[in-house]
């Protein structure tokens, strides 16, 4: 049976005043209960609405716009499930935005917040999410159609894995896989281990089961051999057809033995010298990976990217990605966001690590791309920067005024017998083929940015950006800066309501400026 549209109040009562008035911080809640009937209106209610089955029998579903206010301010609070169902019995503040004021149960359990939000990101509803706030916020700020002015950009967000080594990752996943054989078999794990032929798997730490001498490269490598010995008992114990859980499980210890042993000299198993590319760094979360914020600083987990209106002062799109992608892997994501929102994109602040996107590369003619352009270091000779490109002519002038054709993507090669008796030869190159240069394959926008950034009003117009590393900063504050669940697909939903939440706060910014105009 599918849910009808919920209609609360939308003018407060008696009992809803006395609640407002006594509200001091947390004012979302008040802006909330004040303009729900306007976010969650009939149109998004039938949306949500569809997530249900249409049958004959069964009991209503709990309203899935009630539902939706809840995990909003979910990410407000931080409260886990259980927490918002125990804050909707006894705070008077969730109360009020969930209709439910006076109540002493709550009107749902914590389940009911569970199957929601597997609706939610079934039907990626949760960007419908993000762009009722947009659509509000352009309504209440007189914004319509225009071309968009946005900035990108990301932050780290950690994992919720835990990260281990290889012996322990290989460890955990293989009691994982036992675990649910075990359960399957009604058997305690000890059992189950030793009929599998890896006792060493249920001991509650695998190291100390293992116990090597570990500045002993004998002992270190016999140790390796014995947990590489485990899992292959595990694979004949489980059969040709396990549980789906332990093939899981089991898929990841063969993903961690294959990225991370490799034979050594003598034939046997060693680890791996260096890091495998796209190396997982966790049992309990797949899609975590090591990524680097700088040399200094890494990141076990994702990456949060924010698409901020820098007009508007709304988030209008995000994406997560694992933290070793790099920044233009999210660009499609967020483009394919950003399109039901009927905008033009029109200037597009961005930092180096998203130049190689495709957006950029294939960029509209009408798009302006504001960046930081790759330094040009060179200091003892003339840098690259001193060569002037002639772009209609197609042809690159030395600083001695010698000239070359060139193609967008190769290298220029100026004559070895030009450059021998150039009289600036000492200060341009050491080379006895002459001096080369690179020319990039966008190395016109490259060109435009560096020329851009060397005048005031191009530096000024490049701080423009900071605006979205404070959007990150508040995503950050909501989100956390560890990671809720596991998996990308779920931290994108939280990033999502966190991004909700954000644009809430933007709106009640723009109402009462609005009010006084009125």
């Amino acid at each position: 049976m599918r849910p009808g549209v919920w209609r609360p109040p939308v003018e407060l009562s008696a009992a809803e005043r006395v609640v407002v008035g006594a509200i001091r911080r947390a004012k979302l809640f008040v802006f909330l209960r004040e303009h729900r009937h306007e976010l969650l209106d009939e149109a998004f209610q039938a949306e949500l609405a569809g997530m249900y089955a249409d049958r004959p029998k069964g009991q209503p579903p709990v309203p899935p716009a009630q539902l939706a206010l809840v995990t909003v301010v979910q990410a407000y609070t931080g409260a886990s499930d259980a927490e918002a169902v125990e804050a909707l019995a006894m705070d008077r503040r969730w109360q009020l935005v969930a209709d439910c004021l006076g109540a002493d149960r709550a009107p749902f359990g914590a389940t009911a917040l569970v199957r929601f939000r597997a609706r939610l990101v079934a039907r990626d509803l949760d960007r419908r999410l993000v762009e009722r706030t947009v659509e509000l916020a352009e309504r209440t700020g007189g914004f319509g159609s225009r071309a968009l002015r946005a900035a990108l950009d990301a932050s780290p967000l950690w994992g919720a894995g835990k990260v281990e080594d290889t012996y322990n990752l290989l460890g955990h996943a293989l009691r994982k896989a036992l675990g649910v054989l075990a359960r399957q078999q009604g058997r305690g794990l000890a059992d189950t281990a030793a009929e599998a032929g890896a006792p060493l798997l249920a001991a509650s730490s695998l190291k100390a089961a293992l116990d090597p001498d570990w500045d002993d490269p004998a002992s270190r490598a016999d140790a390796l051999a014995r947990v590489l010995a485990a899992l292959d008992a595990v694979e004949a114990y489980a059969g040709a057809r396990p549980p789906a859980a332990a093939a899981d499980a089991l898929d990841a210890a063969r993903r961690v033995r294959e990225q991370d042993v490799e034979a050594g000299a003598d034939g046997a198993p060693a680890l791996r010298r260096g890091v495998a590319p796209d190396r997982r760094i966790s049992v309990e979360d797949g899609a975590m990976r090591h990524g680097r914020k700088s040399k200094q600083q890494r990141v076990d987990g994702y990456k949060r990217h924010a698409l901020r209106d820098l007009d508007l002062g709304v988030v209008r799109a995000v994406e997560v990605t694992a933290a070793n992608a790099p920044e233009a892997s999210a660009v499609d994501a967020v483009v394919a966001d950003l399109a039901p929102q009927g905008v033009r994109l029109a200037e597009l602040h961005i930092d180096r690590g998203y130049l190689s996107s495709a957006l950029v590369r294939d960029r509209p003619a009408d798009l302006a791309v504001y960046c930081k352009a790759w330094p040009v270091r060179n200091a003892d000779r003339f840098p690259k920067t001193a060569f002037a490109l002639d772009w209609d002519a197609g042809t690159v002038r030395c600083p001695a005024g010698a000239v070359q054709p060139f193609a967008v993507g190769g290298t220029v090669h100026f004559p070895a017998a030009t450059c021998a008796a150039c009289p600036l030869r000492a200060r341009c190159t050491t080379s006895a083929a002459g001096r080369s240069v690179a020319i990039h394959p966008d190395e016109r926008l490259l060109d435009e940015l560096r020329a851009r950034q060397r005048t005031a009003d191009g530096r000024a117009k490049l701080r423009e950006r900071v605006a979205v590393e404070h959007s990150l900063a508040h995503l950050g504050r909501w989100q956390g800066r560890r990671a809720r669940y596991r998996g990308r697909r779920k931290n994108l939903l939280d990033l999502r309501r966190a991004a909700v939440v954000h644009n809430l706060h933007v709106l009640a910014r723009l109402t009462p400026a609005r009010d006084r105009a009125a």
